[in-house]
């Protein structure tokens, strides 16, 4: 059976445009462009008026939550204040709201800010490992208004994961990537699992389960980075900000800056780029130098990131992109393979570092 059709990226109605962009006073507009980047879910369109150049993004519908869009915007504006890069909201003719809902769906303006792809060298990964540590540093002082919405919880030990990871073998059924090896995804899904839960278990045991929850990004790849001249202009895109350990960005962001991919997942190397990998966590830690239980629990944080990604979209369309699940879900067994494999040596090779820096 053919693989199912493909989602349609969302758009905007030209309708729906004019009423949203009545609700800002951005002056005489000058031109309306659609914008690719990012989610498909989550329709944006580049502005240019008189007033400057911005982007409106419409969020998903899996995250129009209006209580957490508000502390997500509530953690951008004091990052702003703070001097964070990012790309600045822009306030509605209410100055005191940045955000426009209408039914179900909720708007959100951002100043435009012009920056360069992730280009996989190791002097963006460093900057990358760096902004993230002064993220942390400053979030910690933020002080979350009692009433406030906030959201917690993150890829760690999540029985969102367990669940879905159960119920892909019923969505790939149908799949004809899947046909002839139907005994090989009950015995992938089983090791995915087993992986996953073995990785959370050994966090916990190390100390992760005891670390306070603090504000975190908890979605730090290089696509949520604007880079020029190999530096980091502005992170954007908090939708998934939350409270939970930070070392779970740590981690993520260590594993997304390091991932070696690209082309078909069956040709995706099963290593790190470990140059990449040590340069991710030297910039976070000439800020915010790692704890011990921190560093002990990267590798198999990295495990539960790597699986959790693949989860929502294989569970929810049997794929990820334009790849069928099947071949993404056999690329993560092997690069979850290498990891378990390499954690010690991982850890202990950055633990020599950081001495020898020291030093």
């Amino acid at each position: 059976m053919p693989l199912p059709q493909k989602h349609q990226p969302a758009t905007f109605d030209p309708a729906e445009l004019a009423v949203v962009l009545s609700y800002y006073d951005l002056g005489v507009i000058e031109s309306i462009t659609r914008f690719a980047r990012g989610s498909s879910r989550s329709p944006k369109v580049g502005i240019v008026s008189e007033r400057g150049k911005f982007l409106l993004k419409r969020r998903a519908a899996e995250r129009a939550h209006p209580g957490r869009v508000r502390f997500s915007h509530w953690v951008q504006t004091h990052l702003a204040a703070a001097g964070f890069p990012l790309a600045r909201l822009i306030p509605t003719r209410r100055e005191s709201e940045t955000l426009v809902q209408l039914k179900e769906h909720i708007y959100e303006l951002f100043a435009f800010v012009a920056g360069e792809p992730y280009q996989r060298s190791a002097e963006e990964a460093l900057d990358g490992g760096e902004v993230l540590a002064k993220f942390h540093n400053a979030a910690e002082g933020f002080v979350v208004p009692e009433r406030m919405e906030v959201p917690h919880g993150g890829y760690h030990d999540a029985s969102g994961v367990r669940t879905g990871l159960c119920s892909i073998g019923s969505m790939l059924s149908s799949h004809e990537s899947l046909a002839g090896n139907e005994g090989e995804l009950t015995d992938l899904l089983q090791f995915l699992l087993h992986g996953y839960n073995r990785a959370a278990d050994a966090a916990n045991r190390l100390g992760l389960s005891a670390q306070p929850d603090r504000i975190v990004h908890m979605d730090w790849h290089p696509g949520n980075l604007l880079f020029r001249k190999q530096r980091v202009v502005a992170v954007i895109d908090y939708d998934s900000v939350r409270q939970s350990r930070t070392a779970l960005d740590t981690a993520n962001g260590a594993l997304q800056f390091s991932i070696l991919a690209g082309g078909d997942p069956a040709a995706w190397p099963d290593e790190l780029d470990e140059e990449r990998f040590y340069a991710f966590l030297d910039g976070y830690e000439s800020v915010h130098p790692l704890s011990e239980e921190e560093r002990l629990c990267l590798p198999h944080l990295m495990i539960e990131s790597l699986i959790s990604e693949c989860v929502p979209p294989i569970a929810r369309t049997g794929t990820v992109g334009r790849w069928a699940g099947f071949r993404i879900l056999q690329m993560v067994r092997r690069k979850v393979t290498w990891l378990d494999a390499n954690a010690e040596r991982l850890i202990s090779a950055g633990r020599t570092r950081a001495i020898t820096e020291d030093q």
